[in-house]
């Protein structure tokens, strides 16, 4: 069995998977700018230091080594972002995309376990405060420049799985929350902008209060409400998805989140049940690009990858989270 490239590596979901991929017997080689990922997270896996848009990189890396999957988590994923510079995104995640697919096809690499998101997905269609699951079969309908950038990822991967054989498969994350509960690794992004590590940093007072982004969605308390995800059973999901298409499986589109969703008020409330601070509030406007509810139904990621999350609890994904973030040194820049 040859090694995994692992694209983004060296970022908060790649380091987890790195690491299960190393419990599991897996030998990786981490791919990793670093321009978001940290050098001390890729200590599990080979770490080449380079950029998934460098096509001789690229080269060096499937000619010296026995590549014969790839998982590709390189991306720029902020939502925000990607609206006041959309062009950076395009460039960024389709380029590096595309620039990875050549190689694969160069190198005789057949099999991709693509980092997809729920954002590729419109709003419920129902309208109602209790909308229901999101299934791959829903209508997609991408609300930010990020979230084009990973359905046109999905469009290629399709494009090419008929024309060249290659076998992919999408996973298409809910929110992805938590830490490494043995505390080696957690998430840790400049700026941050995931509600969780806002609202724990908020607890340990690195910030004065946490922003609510947005109180007139037609949910139940006026929130945005999301399907919490723990990092490790979404890089369990990712080993499965390798042994699936190392098997001959197919490819496709999987949905990976919890089946629970849990408005933003909701999640200050189980992090001061967690942490035992106040964590004060602030109303702010919404966020452009954000839709009102996205929670998913994993059943065929269960079906077919035999999948189950571990951490259904959001208390419990919350608290790894927050035995990370009380160790983790934080950034003595102002937040």
């Amino acid at each position: 069995m040859g090694q995994i490239l692992v694209t983004g590596g060296a970022g908060y979901i790649g380091a987890h998977t790195v690491k299960r991929l190393a419990k599991a017997g897996l030998e990786a080689v981490v791919l990793d700018n670093l321009a978001t990922g940290h050098r001390d997270f890729a200590r599990w896996g080979n770490f080449i230091q380079g950029d998934v848009r460098d096509a001789a990189v690229l080269d060096m890396v499937f000619g010296s080594r026995r590549i014969d999957a790839v998982v590709h988590f390189a991306a720029a994923s902020q939502v925000g972002q990607s609206v006041s510079d959309p062009l950076f995104y395009y460039q960024n995640n389709v380029e590096g995309a595309l620039t990875l697919l050549a190689a694969m096809r160069r190198h005789g690499v057949e099999t991709l376990v693509f980092s997809s998101s729920c954002a590729v997905y419109g709003p419920p269609l129902d309208g109602s405060h209790f909308g229901g699951l999101l299934t791959e079969d829903h209508p997609i309908g991408p609300l930010s420049p990020y979230a084009h950038t990973k359905r046109m990822i999905e469009q290629i991967l399709e494009d090419s799985a008929r024309a060249y054989g290659l076998r992919a498969l999408c996973l298409r994350y809910f929110n992805a929350a938590g830490a490494d509960p043995e505390g080696e690794v957690g998430e840790r992004h400049q700026p941050e902008t995931h509600l969780i590590p806002l609202v724990l940093q908020t607890a340990l007072g690195q910030r004065e209060c946490i922003q609510i982004l947005g109180d007139d969605y037609a949910t139940p308390d006026g929130t945005a409400v999301r399907d919490y995800i723990h990092v490790q059973d979404l890089a369990d999901a990712h080993i499965l998805a390798l042994a699936h298409l190392r098997s001959g499986g197919a490819g496709g589109a999987l949905n990976l989140g919890n089946g629970q969703g849990h408005s933003v008020r909701q999640v200050v409330e189980a992090a001061r049940a967690v942490t035992g601070a106040d964590i004060p509030v602030r109303l702010a406007p919404r966020r452009a690009g954000d839709s009102p509810r996205l929670v998913g139904d994993a059943t065929r990621a269960q079906a077919l990858l035999g999948w189950r999350p571990q951490f259904a609890d959001i208390r419990e994904i919350i608290r790894t989270a927050w035995d990370w973030h009380r160790l983790e040194p934080h950034d003595p820049r102002p937040l």
